[in-house]
This record gives C-alpha cells, sequence and structure tokens, in this order.
C-alpha cells in the first residue's frame, strides 16, 4: 500500500491539538491550587454548570471509535447505523429520569457507593474490580486502534501517537483533576465536529455534490436502512440496533462512573439533567455526521473498493485512507482530521483515567485510611490518575488483537456493562432483592456475557447473519497485492452458529437481563429483603406509572419501602442540602464519638445506611 506521509501543516495542526488540551490542564492547576481537596480534584466541587458538562459527555462517548469505524460500519454493512438514532434517545430519557435521581441525591462520589448503600461492601468491591478491568480494557482499544489506522495509511508513528496521547491524558489529568478534564473534552468536540465537516464539504464536492452521494448509495443498496427481521443471529437490523443498542448504551450511560461523575459534578439535578439532554443533540449530530461519511466514502469508492482490492489491510482504514485521498493537495486538513480521530481518544481516555482514579479513591484507599487529610487525598488521587494513564498506555498494546474497532469496543461494554446495568436496576427497582441475589445476579450476567462474546471471538459469525453489502472492484489498477482466501473452519460446534453467533449488541442484554433473573430468584430463595429496612431515596417507585389509579396497588409494589414518609419529600425539595450532608458523612467528616449514636451506622462495618444520611441533615 502506498503510504502518503503527512506535510509539515499536518503536524502543526495535529500538535496544536495536543498543546491546547495539555494548556488547559495547566490552567486549572493554577487556578484552583487553592482548592486542594479531593472533593475539588475529583468532582470540580459540585460546581459546574450543563454546557461543557454535556460537550464532555458527548465527546469522551463519541471517540475515535467513532470516527473511524461508523463511517466504515456505514460503507460495509449500510446506513442502518442510524437507528442508534433510537437507541440513543431511549438511553438518555431512561438514564435521566430512571438512574441519575437516585445517585444525584445520594450524595455520593463513586456510583459503586450506591451498593455498599443499598446491599454491603463486598457487592461494592466486586462492581468495582469489574469496572476497573472493563474500563482499562475499553481504553487500550480506544489508544491503540486508531493508532494502527493512521499510521498504516498516513505514515503516522504508531508507537509515538499511542504515547504521545498516553502522556498528554495523563498529564492535564494529573495536573488539573476533573474540570480540566470536562473544559478539553469541550474543546476537543469542537474539533471533532470541525473535522467531520470537513470531510463532508470536500467529499460531497468530490462526489459532485449530495444528491450523487444519494443515488449512489441507493444504487449501493446503503440506504435500506429498516429492516424489520426480528432473528437476534443478524448482526444489525431495527431490533438489535433499537433493543441492543439501548441495552448497550444504557449500560455505558445509565450506570457508567464516567457519566454519572460529571452528571453529580453539577451544581444541581436540574443542570446534571440538562447535561444529558443536551449531550442527545450531540450524539445525534456526530451520529449523522458518521454515517454521512461513510455514504459519500461509498460514493467515492464505488467502483475501486480499497479493502477488498488490497489497497488497505483492514476496514478502519478506510476513512483514513479516504481523507488522504480528498485532501491530498491541502496540507493542514489531514492534521485537522487526525486531530478530530485523536480529539476523540484524548476525551475517552481522559475521562477513563479520571474515573478509575475517583473509583478506585473512594471504594478502596478511603476504606483502608479514613482519616486522610486534604491535602494527601489529593495527592493520592494525582497519584491514582498517574498510574491508570500507564496502564490504559500499555493496556494499547493488547488490543491489536480484537478486530474491528467499533464492535471491540462495544463487545467490551456489552460483556461488562450489561451485567453492571443489571445490578444497580436489581438495586433501584427491586426492592426486595437482597445482596445474595445481587451478587449472584452480577456473577452469573458475567458468566453468560462473557460465554458468548468469547465464544463470538473463537467462531465468528457466518456472513449470512453479518451481511456485508457488495463491494465492487472493476475500476480499480491491478497491482501486485495477493488476497489470500478465507480459510475455512475445519470444524465448528454447533453452538457456534447459534449462541456463538449472537448479534454483538445483544451481549448487554444477555447479561444484564441474566443478572437481574439471576438476582431475583435467589433472593426469594435465600429470603428477600425487607423492605422497611431501605431508605426511599434507594429505591425508584417505577410502579407509580403503572398503578396510579390505586394507592393500595401502589403500596403493594413498594414492597415495604416507605415512599410516603414525609421525610422522602423533604430530601427531594432539598436536594441539594441533603447531598452535602450525605457528602459529609460518605467522606468520614464526623467525630467518632458521634458517628456510635447516629441511626444506621455500623462502627464495626464502619458503613453507613440513609438512615443516617438523613438525620445529619436536621443537626
Amino acid at each position: 500500500m502506498e503510504v502518503k506521509n503527512f506535510a509539515v501543516w499536518d503536524y502543526v495542526v495535529f500538535a496544536a491539538l495536543f498543546v491546547i488540551s495539555s494548556g488547559i490542564g495547566v490552567f486549572f492547576a493554577i487556578k484552583e491550587r487553592k482548592k486542594a481537596t479531593s472533593r475539588e480534584f475529583l468532582v470540580g466541587g459540585r460546581q459546574m454548570s450543563f454546557g461543557p458538562v454535556a460537550l464532555s459527555l458527548t465527546a469522551s462517548f463519541m471517540s475515535a471509535v467513532t470516527v473511524l469505524g461508523a463511517p466504515s460500519e456505514v460503507y460495509r454493512f449500510g446506513a442502518s447505523f442510524l437507528l442508534f438514532f433510537i437507541s440513543y434517545a431511549f438511553v438518555i430519557i431512561l438514564t435521566a429520569e430512571l438512574f441519575l435521581p437516585v445517585f444525584y441525591r445520594s450524595g455520593i462520589t463513586s456510583t459503586y457507593e450506591y451498593l455498599q448503600l443499598r446491599f454491603n461492601k463486598p457487592v461494592r468491591y466486586a462492581a468495582t474490580v469489574i469496572y476497573i478491568v472493563q474500563t482499562i480494557l475499553y481504553t487500550g482499544v480506544v489508544v491503540y486502534a486508531p493508532a494502527l489506522a493512521l499510521n498504516q495509511v498516513t505514515g503516522f508513528d504508531l508507537w509515538g501517537s499511542v504515547f504521545a496521547t498516553g502522556i498528554v491524558c495523563t498529564f492535564y489529568c494529573t495536573l488539573g483533576g476533573l474540570k480540566a478534564v470536562v473544559w478539553t473534552d469541550a474543546f476537543q468536540m469542537v474539533v471533532m465536529i470541525v473535522g467531520f465537516l470537513t470531510v463532508l464539504i470536500q467529499g460531497s464536492a468530490h462526489a459532485g455534490g449530495l444528491h450523487n452521494v444519494i443515488e449512489h448509495s441507493t444504487n449501493g443498496s446503503r440506504l435500506n436502512i429498516f429492516d424489520f427481521d426480528v432473528d437476534p443471529l443478524r448482526r444489525h437490523t431495527f431490533w438489535t440496533i433499537s433493543v441492543g443498542g439501548t441495552f448497550t448504551w444504557l449500560g455505558i450511560y445509565g450506570v457508567n462512573q464516567s457519566t454519572i461523575q460529571r452528571c453529580i459534578s453539577c451544581k444541581t439535578e436540574k443542570h446534571a439533567k440538562l447535561a444529558l439532554y443536551f449531550n442527545l443533540l450531540g450524539l445525534w449530530i456526530i451520529l449523522v455526521c458518521a454515517v454521512f461519511s461513510g455514504l459519500i466514502m461509498y460514493s467515492h469508492f464505488k467502483d475501486c473498493d480499497p479493502w477488498t482490492s488490497g489497497i488497505i489491510s483492514a476496514p478502519d482504514q478506510l476513512m483514513p485512507y479516504f481523507v488522504m485521498e480528498i485532501f491530498f493537495t491541502m496540507p493542514g486538513l489531514p492534521g485537522l482530521f487526525v486531530a478530530c480521530a485523536f480529539s476523540g481518544t484524548l476525551s475517552t481516555v481522559a475521562a477513563s483515567i479520571n474515573a478509575l482514579a475517583t473509583v478506585t479513591f473512594e471504594d478502596f484507599v478511603k476504606s483502608c485510611f479514613p482519616r486522610l487529610s486534604d491535602k494527601l487525598s489529593t495527592w493520592i488521587s494525582k497519584g491514582l490518575c498517574l498510574l491508570f494513564g500507564v496502564m490504559c498506555t500499555s493496556m494499547a498494546v493488547a488490543a491489536s488483537l480484537m478486530g474491528g474497532v467499533v464492535q471491540a469496543a462495544l463487545s467490551i461494554h456489552g460483556m461488562c456493562g450489561g451485567p453492571m446495568l443489571g445490578l444497580f436496576s436489581l438495586g433501584i427497582l427491586f426492592p426486595f432483592v437482597n445482596w445474595k441475589g445481587a451478587l449472584g445476579g452480577l456473577l452469573t450476567g458475567i458468566t453468560l456475557s462473557f460465554w458468548v462474546a468469547i465464544g463470538a471471538f473463537i467462531y465468528p459469525a457466518p456472513d449470512s447473519k453479518t451481511w456485508p453489502l457488495p463491494l465492487s472492484t472493476d475500476q480499480c489498477v491491478p497491482s501486485n497485492v495477493t488476497l489470500s482466501p478465507p480459510t475455512e473452519l475445519s470444524s465448528r460446534p454447533a453452538i457456534a452458529d447459534t449462541w456463538y453467533s449472537l448479534s454483538y449488541l445483544y451481549y448487554s442484554a444477555v447479561g444484564c437481563l441474566g443478572c437481574i433473573a439471576a438476582g431475583i430468584i435467589i433472593s426469594f430463595i435465600t429470603g428477600y429483603q425487607s423492605g422497611k429496612d431501605i431508605q426511599p431515596l434507594l429505591i425508584r417507585p417505577v410502579c407509580n406509572l403503572f398503578c396510579f389509579w390505586s394507592k393500595k396497588y401502589k403500596r403493594l409494589c413498594w414492597c415495604g419501602v416507605q415512599h410516603d414518609s414525609g421525610t422522602e419529600q423533604e430530601n427531594l425539595e432539598n436536594g441539594s442540602s441533603w447531598k452535602q450532608g450525605a457528602e459529609s458523612v460518605l467522606q468520614n467528616g464526623l467525630r467518632q464519638e458521634d458517628l456510635v449514636n447516629i441511626p444506621g451506622h455500623d462502627p464495626k462495618d464502619k458503613s453507613y445506611n440513609n438512615m443516617a444520611l438523613e438525620k445529619i441533615t436536621h443537626f
């Protein structure tokens, strides 16, 4: 393959992204140096407004996986990817109205603190460990895959870009904390949109206008969006994307530390919800840009596909190759696209490092050393950012074995995020589930999702289920590249064409539903939890929507939880004051002799339920 190298201006534009991102970290390190507390460092003092948080949320999860992988998916499989429009809407509504209120009003910093308040410490620690493993694996894909694709097409140094990404993210995370991450993400989101727009404008011009793009895409069957086949083995249909995609992204948004940490950093719950809804607009904009980029790319390569002709070696290199083709005579613009791709990488890696540092500090360090000073807590938090920065960068080496970037990234989220979604759903929606059911459900969900995902990795689904659309090489210039015929597997177990061929978007649903079912069954076998022992703010009474006509049936569905007890209403009306009280308890701010007398505090376990948190507000 002919590698088209960067010009000087490309390197200048790309370097500017790293310099500005680092500068934002330095700015907040200097500005906030007098507010040296772990609370300020990890959650921005809970004083963020919705605008930058919304941009940060979009940038964090619309990574280089989206910039490079989504257009390639559309190019090969058609514009059905646009149906994620529906998934994103369901995900944001459920996150804002179901999960966020519980986390925000609980005054927690780590989402896994909720699991200790609702169940116990073992459940919390198990979930935290799974989250750490999931995030490090995902970050490895996000760092390595775009670096490899850009290296093989543009000649951009592979390990130089990997280590530059890791060093810069670790630098501004360690210096500036969450505020630096959020504002850097906001800047990088703007770079992503500008990068996409330049590709859309120049690509449309090369294709002879948008009407030609639509015509070529229609002729190539790329606009057959709605396929209502209910077969769960089909890779992308209306149901796999709208249902499976909702489960997958709800695991990413609804209960993910990186998302919730940004939301609870907002000054009020209203700002947190606005951040999520404005973030939805950002998700839709990026999705539309990615889909149209894929269609324009197909229009450009419709008669000579560079992948099947052997010009490039992997589908993830399609977008960089296309950019180098259309911007070859315009120095600086290829650098802008690379900056666009790496903006997604930087924002995701930074969010991951910050979230990993937060859960480790809150769930492990503070449990072992509850009396740390603010100064020491801040230095430990910064040390954790540095440690996880090194680990995430190192994990990039293993990511080369994981296949296409979109499928690899969403598979990792599905394998771990689905069972986590099931665990939090058990806690928030099912008051009768006890800690044994929660822990058993989590292990069941993890086992099921890993079983199907690893099986699919060993025995890939047949083309009849993935249905890649036809690609032409009729007008390609003959090259010396020889294509090896696909290897035939000598034997496939029967399960490989059923269970292992399940669409990767259903991995999360398998883990989530398996966790919920097992959790409910185990709880009934071992003795269900009494609702009177659970604080109302830890449960979301969704049954009120379905039993609105009858107070009797509503009470029955509450399972003994006192949702109509005056104190809950008081707390809902004064969420911020309760949240501050909760913070002081979870941060061990009380004298030891005071703790003994607080209802709900267990001196032996050093844990609290929300009865204790409720009382604090009246002291």
